[in-house]
């Protein structure tokens, strides 16, 4: 297998491993909570407490991979989220599972961004759309199959085998990393912003643990307000440290880059509003429709079979048509059918559910991979810890705020109807609170300039002189190998 699959492979191991983690445990939560003494909704502490360390910890990964190479780190993350997963199977109270659940969350904040890393700085540009899309299909997939086989593990197995299957799969990404990742480190790493990591890490764990637990009925409202508020004041004074420094941990200044910005900005938009749908859709068709848990995810299991789909087609639907007018529509289209589950009730046959979530996840997933790529279009080599870091830290609070609207929808809906009880039509407005708010994001793909992303799309160039049409545009050829040996290279 040649570089361009086989990096993007490893990668994807170690996303899929904590994609996957941080989903099964949910439907496994009444059974730890039995075996270790005491209640599921005290053991929710353990998704939060995950959430937070990933929260505080992202912010350093990037200075972390330039100093000391981003291959080492990022099987040193895998092997601490390997021993964050044997504490979770051998802990016997709440303190040890949380504490273990820590561990992992430090682990995984290394992973993601430092996996993001090794991709970019291995793989040439012309390959990225591809490469991104072998990543981005077991990392949609972990979130997918999770629900179902925690239920299966737990149901016929055991609670704890859902944290010792990442053992070997862990063995197998760190081997496979250490063999073929080359040993890529910064020449000269910047100085550690330790001043900005405290305030950043303050700030960002107040939001993310703030909007996770919202609408979750874990805190007193009151509580959770504070935690953004307190997390709110946090980033202001990062944002103002930042300005002074020349080595912020997180670079707002990249925000400049017209593809950065639309990624960042409208890639925010677009996950928090499909963030909502794994938490919602398995509500729905439990609560509302009376399936089991492992009914229910194999019914949002054909996500998943979109997703796959969608791996072969991304390069040469995104060649052809261009980032900016793609995500443009096809984030529109995404936003679509997200609102069409608000039509799904308990007589809407299984197979119309299957194939509008079998599509579905065909274009959320063409679209993740676009986000994912275009945002280092303009992006320097020197530079790319520092965005991968930003992009990191960014889809962190996306899930998190996607959770908390979707929570907070189905809450306000229950209100409104003056209901004490979930029923299958509570869920319906709160699908198209955040198909809305997926949609707005088109705007902002909008404004990415005509020819954003075209040196690693491979799409022809195009040179606009004005933006304003006061002068006609005018095309011309990127010089660029055949059709047919671009094709090979990409597909």
């Amino acid at each position: 297998m040649n570089k361009q699959r086989l990096i993007p492979l490893i990668v994807a191991t170690a996303l899929f491993m904590e994609n996957m983690d941080s989903t099964v445990i949910a439907t496994s939560l009444p059974a730890i909570a039995a075996d270790i003494g005491t209640s599921p909704l005290t053991l929710k502490l353990a998704i939060t407490s995950y959430l937070l360390s990933l929260a505080v910890f992202i912010p350093a990964s990037g200075w972390t991979a330039d100093r000391f190479g981003a291959r080492m780190v990022f099987s040193i993350a895998i092997g601490v989220f390997m021993l964050g997963s044997i504490g979770c199977a051998l802990s016997t109270s709440v303190t040890h599972f949380v504490i273990a659940r820590i561990l992992q969350g430090l682990g995984g904040a290394m992973m993601t961004p430092v996996g993001r890393l090794v991709l970019l700085r291995s793989i040439d540009k012309s390959a990225l759309v591809n490469a991104m899309a072998w990543v981005t299909v077991p990392a949609l997939i972990g979130p997918v199959i999770g629900p179902p086989l925690g239920g299966f593990i737990t149901t016929y197995f055991s609670w704890h085998w859902i944290f010792l299957i990442n053992i070997p799969i862990g063995l197998l990404g760190v081997y496979m990393a250490m063999k073929y990742i080359d040993p890529i480190r910064s020449e000269d790493p910047e100085r550690f912003d330790l001043k900005g990591l405290l305030l950043a890490g303050i700030g960002l764990a107040g939001i993310a643990f703030g909007l996770s637990v919202a609408g979750l009925n874990l805190l007193p409202w009151t509580i959770v307000a504070g935690l953004v508020a307190i997390g709110s004041i946090s980033m202001t004074l990062y944002v103002v440290h930042a300005r002074k420094t020349r080595s912020p941990v997180l670079d707002f200044a990249m925000l400049r880059l017209p593809t950065l910005r639309a990624a960042i900005i409208g890639g925010f938009l677009f996950r928090l509003g499909i963030g909502a749908l794994p938490f919602l859709l398995p509500l729905l068709m439990q609560v509302g429709f009376g399936l089991s848990p492992f009914q229910s995810g194999l019914v949002t299991f054909s996500s998943a079979v979109g997703a796959m789909g969608m791996k072969t087609l991304a390069a040469r639907i995104i060649r052809t048509f261009g980032f900016r007018n793609m995500m443009t529509i096809n984030a529109v289209v995404s936003s679509v059918l997200l609102g069409a589950c608000a039509l799904f009730t308990v007589t809407t046959p299984l197979l119309l559910i299957f194939l509008i979530l079998v599509v579905g996840g065909f274009f959320r997933s063409l679209q993740f991979t676009a986000i994912n790529t275009v945002a280092y279009a303009e992006v320097e080599p020197a530079q790319m810890s520092r965005a991968t870091t930003l992009v990191s830290v960014n889809q962190q609070l996306a899930v998190s705020a996607g959770v908390a609207v979707g929570a907070f929808s189905v809450e306000t809906n229950l209100a409104l109807h003056h209901a004490t009880e979930l029923t299958a039509g509570v869920f319906g407005p709160a699908f198209i609170v955040v198909a809305i708010i997926s949609a707005v994001s088109s705007y902002f793909f909008w404004q990415m300039p005509d020819d954003a992303g075209h040196e690693i799309s491979g799409r022809q160039a195009v040179e606009i002189s004005s933006r304003k049409g006061a002068a006609s545009a005018a095309v011309k050829a990127a010089t660029e190998d055949s059709q047919d040996a671009r094709d090979q290279r990409l597909g």
